[in-house]
């Protein structure tokens, strides 16, 4: 063996170590590639062979070279190890400067000897951080992203001769610099001031957005549940740093990272139509991968007509609406992908609409609305946090001059209200720990008993409605959840009668 390099390979959503290992020996030229790689690796062989020739570098063409991916046992797939293998070719014939001992590389060569883009940057730069790597060589697509994890320095490849070169101390390339993400200066297509009435639905998009609840909205056609539902981006808080890394590594390992510096600075609005399948909802497939309810993490996962998706696919969603997160299991691995999102969801009463609306007959028969209304199941419902009905909006307030509250002073509550949640956590957080809470949905029972104190009426109150309205134990949390939330728009240090009884209005009501 004369040579190894360091690289990784991507399980999930994270990166796990792969050592390039070249070995040169005599015999029938050939090139040969092992360690459970598949097609796109194996195809490196002809990528690089022809990289190095074109670029004008040597490449041993009277020799047998053995490349050996370790460990065996990892599969490994992508065209991430061309470059890998490149220098670990290079380096058995030319002398290298530089100590590439605690450096790691990736990126896929092109024929002419460029280096292109590859998927994962981040959770790559961020293995090589946390396993003391020092340097890390990334296609120059990719420096953006991964030169946002700090402490490891980021070199920017465009091609395989600069890289020697810079290897040579012939021409060393600088660093990739770390950018702080700018103030979101996004301009959001739907404003909640374009909404004509709906001041019930208004209220209820700010409390969900201030804690991260579920919703569903239940009207006739042209309501506006849909118009409601895509002003709800432009009241979210602001992301995070935490947040921004977690979402962008989502993205980041399904190749759909946004471009600038590499991150995402919005939270994701994800809307499937209801023809998605399984597996491009929830993720998985023969290499998993992340679906919808992952790419919607830290932000919204809204579903128009829910119940025109199947019955199983609505039901798929009730592990990570519980978990906050996806496992996929297969023979050999099991994966699992974070899936911490709000749920949206729109439905009309019945087949044709109008079921319940005083200006329209409705055409369905009994049995229609009620196999319609129950293909959203109950333990489904259960974790939805609030429930409204949207009634058809009045002529005068289509008509109407007055202008409704603009998405950006709502969404100054909301970020007022969530960093008062933010808080909250960190000071219940024990010492030297990191608080693991974004929001008020994400409450476990006990940490409500301890963040969540409610007065004396307010309990007694919320007793008598979960008897009366036949709660269950989940049901009972989740409307403590929405009634703390409701409490920190009011900037209240405790829950309120108010603030249970505006709760209780958002379950769904199941009378003995």
């Amino acid at each position: 063996m004369l040579a190894t390099v360091n690289s990784a390979a991507l399980y999930g959503i994270d990166a796990v170590p792969v050592t390039v290992e070249l070995d040169l020996g005599t015999g029938f030229p050939s090139f040969n590639i092992v360690g459970l790689a598949d097609t796109a690796v194996q195809e490196a062989k002809e990528r690089v062979r022809a990289a190095i020739r074109n670029s004008g570098l040597p490449f041993p063409t009277n020799h047998r070279i053995l490349i050996n991916l370790a460990p065996a046992d990892v599969k490994k797939s992508g065209p991430l190890y061309d470059l890998p293998i490149a220098i670990a070719i290079l380096k058995a014939y030319i002398p290298l400067e530089t100590d590439i001992s605690r450096a790691l590389f990736v990126g896929e060569v092109s024929l002419d000897g460029a280096v292109r883009p590859v998927h994962g940057a981040l959770p790559i730069a961020l293995f090589a951080k946390n396993t003391g790597l020092a340097t890390l060589f990334v296609p120059q697509e990719n420096a953006a992203e991964a030169a946002y994890v700090n402490g490891i320095s980021v070199v920017p490849v465009a091609t395989i001769t600069e890289l020697v070169k810079h290897l040579t101390n012939e021409a060393p390339i600088a660093p990739a610099p770390r950018t702080i993400p700018a103030p979101e200066t996004v301009l959001y297509e739907h404003d909640l001031a374009h909404v004509r009435g709906q001041f019930f639905a208004k209220r209820a998009l700010e409390i969900a957005a201030a804690g991260a609840h579920n919703v569903l909205f239940s009207g006739p056609p042209g309501a506006g549940k849909t118009l409601l539902a895509r002003t709800l981006p432009s009241i979210l808080p602001p992301m995070t740093e935490t947040e921004m890394l977690e979402v962008t590594k989502i993205y980041s390992v399904a190749g759909i990272a946004p471009g600038g510096n590499g991150l995402v600075t919005t939270r994701p609005f994800r809307a499937p139509h209801h023809s998605a399948s399984a597996i491009s909802l929830v993720g998985g497939g023969e290499n998993p991968k992340p679906g919808e309810v992952s790419f919607a993490h830290r932000g919204v996962l809204f579903l128009d007509e829910a119940p025109e998706f199947p019955r199983t696919l609505l039901e798929s969603l009730r592990q990570p609406l519980e978990d906050g997160r996806v496992t996929i299991t297969r023979v050999k691995h099991t994966l699992t992908f974070p899936a911490r999102f709000m749920l949206l969801m729109s439905q009309n009463p019945c087949p044709c609409g109008y079921f319940g609306d005083p200006a329209h007959q409705c055409l369905c028969l009994p049995m229609q609305i009620q196999n319609y209304q129950k293909k959203l199941s109950g333990p489904l419902l259960d974790r939805v946090d609030m429930v409204l009905e949207v009634p058809a909006v009045k002529i005068e307030e289509l008509t109407g001059d007055a202008a409704g509250e603009p998405s950006a002073a709502v969404r100054a509550r909301v970020t007022e209200a969530r960093k008062r949640q933010l808080h909250r956590f960190a000071a219940h957080a024990k010492a030297g720990d990191t608080p693991t809470l974004h929001n008020n949905a994400e409450m476990s029972s006990e940490q409500l008993r301890a963040l969540a104190r409610l007065e004396d009426a307010a309990l007694t109150l919320l007793k008598t409605a979960a008897t009366q309205m036949r709660l269950s134990a989940r049901a009972f949390y989740r409307t403590i959840k929405v009634a703390r939330t409701i409490a920190d728009l009011a900037a209240a240090d405790t829950i309120a009668t108010t603030h249970i009884a505006e709760a209780l209005q958002f379950r769904e009501k199941r009378l003995a």
